[in-house]
């Protein structure tokens, strides 16, 4: 049976953040599909809703499963969406799960301190443009550099998904989640303040923190960001292979 890996991009940024971890795949011969969320890349002109988001995460991975497994990625703002879509009480076709950069429970001061500063750094000439560009030049490596903003950066939706994140419920959904899951971290990562707590929900979840790394785990350290999923793809492959117990 073949794997497909959705990937779910984080706040601001596009489905063009993945292209290292679609080429790598492609040269497995692993299919993949990177989604754009309402108000995101070619969606930019869409208002960001949570429920838009998750239709958006479910559609993409129903027709995956329907050719195969599904391991599905999402990192930040979009690993957090997707916790919640695994852990639903529906039970959606998700066999395998990491979330990147997501451990982080998005709720009262500290959801308010990010409101606050995203939108102070906003008010800044080109709404911070400068600033940002000259960071992401000096800590992601030229195969990933062009990637992360080639989509475009999506400042209009960013208020409404902080916003937004609010109301999940992500303790009963991490509670909920049945299938081998890895929470991947940067060493320096400001959301890895609740890792150990989105561990101990999860039967069988695994911690897995990189060295050297910042909160852009997926791009500033690709190449083992892509033996994670190695990893991943692995560890499915040897469970649907494993005799049945009777």
């Amino acid at each position: 049976m073949t794997t497909t890996v959705v990937m779910v991009h984080g706040i601001r940024t596009s489905a063009t953040m993945w292209r290292a971890q679609v080429a790598h795949l492609a040269a497995r011969g692993v299919g993949s599909v990177a989604v754009d969320l309402p108000g995101h890349g070619t969606r930019m002109s869409e208002t960001f809703t949570l429920d838009g988001a998750l239709e958006t995460i479910d559609g993409a991975v129903r027709a995956a499963a329907a050719s195969g497994d599904v391991l599905l990625v999402g990192h930040s703002m979009g690993g957090l969406v997707c916790t919640a879509y695994v852990g639903h009480e529906e039970r959606p076709p998700v066999d395998a799960f990491i979330g990147a950069s997501c451990t982080a429970l998005p709720r009262g001061a500290a959801l308010a301190t990010y409101r606050a500063l995203a939108r102070g750094f906003d008010r800044l000439p080109g709404r911070g443009f400068r600033i940002a560009e000259w960071v992401l030049d000096r800590t992601l490596p030229d195969e990933t550099r062009a990637d992360f903003g080639a989509g475009g950066y999506a400042y209009d939706a960013q208020d409404d998904a902080l916003r937004s994140l609010s109301i999940l419920d992500l303790l009963a959904a991490l509670r909920r989640i049945e299938v081998p899951t890895w929470f991947i971290n940067g060493q320096f990562d400001q959301l890895r303040v609740n890792e150990r707590l989105f561990v101990s929900q999860v039967p069988h979840a695994e911690l897995i923190v990189v060295p050297r790394t910042s909160h852009l785990v997926t791009a500033m350290r690709p190449r083992v960001f892509n033996a994670l999923l190695d990893v991943a793809l692995a560890t499915m492959d040897a469970e649907a292979s494993a005799p049945s117990a009777h």
